[in-house]
């Protein structure tokens, strides 16, 4: 399922589920309600999506009613039913502007469309209305985060879990703002947290095992990313991840069938952020499999697809600034050496003063 709609965002929040068996909706949609309730909750999709359609018809002024339905959608796992979860909130919060959770589900929905601002406007308002309430505060972390403000993204998370320590998001992007800073070995402790809940995800242990891979453990490695495709075989993450596993140790056949996993032949990719990295992530390693094959010019062909999909994927242009300069192209791989580094993704010292010396275009900063 996309990034947008997490497993773990019906566990957020159970406690707002309370709200919609109170008021004046008659008794039938209040069972409805219930049952609906209790389908998410053990994570049953299609039947809560029935039953709190059902309620909703029934009582169309609750609404908690639209908001648990909004849920249900969400917990579909697709962007297809964003509209209609989208309107569900909307709809929600025209019925009582003070439903903080349906806030909390928009701001989560503009968060995966790649919408920070209207995110954390959305937060914002939210914790205005209930403050420090600790799945607001985390959300607001991660939105803080990808806004480039990593150490406020700490204090945020720090907040949520001095609130509830128990609270797996915070854990997890808790440690994505300690990789954004650095701190691996604080980031790994805190993805260790998030791993052992009960709520885990796939992209836990994907964060958790690209740790590994990092510092070269290969077998914690393919445990982690064994663990994700457990959870969710549909998600191409953890088979990325697992392809890079295999392509290290020189497994080439395995890599190949792990990114034709990741990578259906014919599958589409929607224009949002999160399947667009996605795709690039998938022709990134790719790339890497025919590069470390030396198939230099299906690898070039590959990097550039990449490139295509991310102008700044600074990993390829520094994958691109070796391959040129492999080849002689010294003014190429000055280009895409220049590239690299001001996205953060230098090259190797010795690689740079090559090209520098090579190179007949303008020296590098």
């Amino acid at each position: 399922m996309p990034s947008m709609v997490r497993a773990f965002l019906c566990c957020l929040i159970p406690a707002c589920w309370l709200s919609a068996f109170q008021g004046g909706a008659s008794e039938e949609a209040r069972v409805r309600l219930q049952r609906g309730a209790a389908h998410l909750e053990r994570g049953e999709k299609e039947q809560a999506l029935r039953v709190l359609k059902e309620a909703v018809a029934l009582d169309p002024q609750s609404a908690s009613g639209h908001l648990l339905l909004a849920q249900a959608y969400l917990a579909r796992g697709s962007y297809e039913v964003v509209a209609e979860a989208k309107a569900e909130l909307q709809q929600a919060l025209a019925l009582d502007p003070k439903l903080v959770w349906a806030r909390f589900y928009l701001a989560k929905i503009q968060l995966d469309l790649g919408r920070l601002e209207k995110a954390r406007e959305e937060l914002e308002r939210g914790l205005a209305e209930r403050p420090n309430v600790p799945h607001f505060l985390t959300l607001l972390g991660e939105v803080e985060r990808r806004l480039g403000n990593p150490a406020r993204s700490l204090d945020l998370c720090g907040r949520a879990l001095a609130a509830d320590p128990a609270l797996t998001p915070a854990h997890y992007y808790l440690a994505l703002a300690y990789l954004d800073l650095g701190k691996e070995d604080e980031a790994r402790r805190a993805l260790e947290s998030a791993v052992n809940s009960r709520y885990v995800i796939p992209e836990m242990h994907v964060a958790l095992g690209s740790i590994h891979v990092r510092r070269g453990d290969l077998g914690s490695a393919e445990e982690q990313f064994r663990k994700a495709i457990v959870l969710d075989p549909s998600r191409p993450e953890g088979h990325v991840r697992m392809a890079e596993v295999h392509r290290v140790r020189k497994a080439y056949d395995s890599a190949r069938r792990e990114l034709e996993l990741a990578a259906p032949e014919g599958k589409r990719y929607l224009a949002s952020p999160y399947f667009q990295a996605v795709k690039a992530d998938v022709l990134f390693e790719t790339a890497r499999l025919y590069g470390d094959q030396g198939l230099t010019e299906k690898a070039l062909e590959a990097f550039g697809k990449v490139l295509e999909v991310d102008p700044d994927h600074g990993r390829s242009h520094r994958e691109l600034a070796a391959l040129w300069a492999g080849r002689g192209d010294y003014p190429r791989a000055a280009e895409h050496a220049r590239r690299a580094e001001a996205l953060g993704f230098p090259v190797d010292p010795s690689l740079r003063q090559k090209i520098l010396e090579k190179s007949a275009g303008p020296k590098l900063p």
